[in-house]
């Protein structure tokens, strides 16, 4: 066998090698990001730091997308709070960007979804919040035992926080957990159920990992939550 050859086919076994130790890992898109940011650094730029509920919603909508208004969320676990106030809080947002801050109306079933979120008091009125310039939210679920853990994989904001190291499955009593079919596309839910992180569940999926709440306000750090924001 001639040298070329030689080193293509090392070349070769290299390759699968590579590919066979990724088999089982946490999905590419699902991958801590290279350009995002800590959950520390979340916290630190941060005036508010906690859990909320959804309870209602007062957008303008634009080609069925919310263009503009207020989201009141009850504060459930705070964290951090650079300010007093009552334990319903507004949040309000302005416009389409990347990262807006806008969440999903309760609907007829009840209180909405339950979300880790990270805000700063709004400039133009200092009795409500707006989110962060990465974005301001974090799904929470609720666990069969009734506690909360933040849901994994997130969307919202992109961490560098290796939370798919700490991701536990949870059996979720949270009707937050499910999917719709539509709601979800092809690669993603494949990628997901490939890796067990959702389940067909009736005419869609559902969640079945999370961290622990306890585990993400050690991530932050108490130095974080005693900082003012805006840093």
């Amino acid at each position: 066998m001639n040298a070329p050859l030689r080193i293509v086919l090392a070349l070769s076994m290299l390759t699968l090698m590579a590919a066979a130790d990724g088999a089982g890992k946490v999905p590419a898109q699902e991958a801590p990001s290279q350009n995002g940011q800590s959950l520390s650094q979340l916290a630190r730029a941060s005036d508010l730091v906690a859990v909320g509920q959804v309870m209602e919603t007062e957008y303008k909508y634009t080609r069925s997308f919310p263009s503009e208004g207020s989201a009141y969320l009850k504060l459930l676990i705070t964290y951090k709070r650079n300010r007093p106030g009552d334990d319903t809080i507004e949040v309000r947002e302005k416009g389409l960007h990347p990262h807006e801050c806008y969440f999903k109306p309760p609907g007829t079933a009840g209180a909405g979804g339950r979300f880790l979120v990270f805000l700063r008091l709004d400039p133009d009125d200092p009795d409500s919040y707006r989110g962060l310039p990465v974005g301001c939210a974090l799904q929470v679920l609720v666990r069969d035992d009734r506690l909360y853990a933040l849901r994994y994989p997130p969307d919202g904001i992109a961490l560098t926080d290796r939370l798919g190291d700490l991701a536990t499955a949870f059996q979720f009593e949270d009707r937050h957990a499910l999917i719709d079919a539509d709601e979800i596309t092809p690669k993603r839910r494949d990628a997901l159920l490939q890796e067990g992180l959702i389940v067909p569940y009736g005419d869609g999926f559902k969640y079945t990992h999370g961290v622990d709440l306890t585990t993400v306000r050690k991530l932050i750090g108490a130095e974080a939550l005693s900082s003012r924001g805006r840093e």
